[in-house]
Parts: structure tokens; sequence; C-alpha cells
């Protein structure tokens, strides 16, 4: 499926949906970035990593649904 497959509508919420997954990767780092500066809890950032790598995958599929494939 590539960008030619949705509508204009579905575009719009797959690149809002997309910028809010960036922004909550985003958010996650400087979070996982303090609580390793404090001396924080490890299970609380390997939590907090797991969760980065999740919002990642997402990204990825996301972003993927949104690039045209290009046949070589």
């Amino acid at each position: 499926m590539s960008e030619e497959d949705f509508n204009p509508a579905d575009i719009d919420r797959m690149l809002e949906r997309l910028e809010a997954l960036r922004t909550r990767h985003r958010d996650l780092d400087q979070a996982i970035e303090q609580l390793q500066a404090d001396g924080g809890q490890d299970f609380k950032v390997m939590t907090l990593k797991r969760e980065k790598l999740l919002v990642k995958d997402h990204i990825a599929w996301l972003s993927s649904k949104l690039t045209p494939d290009i046949i070589a």
C-alpha cells in the first residue's frame, strides 16, 4: 500500500499520528536521559526504553505506509 492508496483525510490523520509518535519518542528520550542522570530506577529506565522501541517501530511502519513503493 502506498500513499496513492489513501484518501487525503487518511493521509492527514496518518501524518498527525506520525508527528505525535515522533513527539512521544523525543519525550521518552528526554525522560530516560533525566532518569539516568538522576541515578534513576533501572526498572523504570528499562520500561521507558521498551516503550521508546515500540514507538520507533510504529514510526517506521507508519512512515513506510506513507512512502510510495518504488519498483526498481
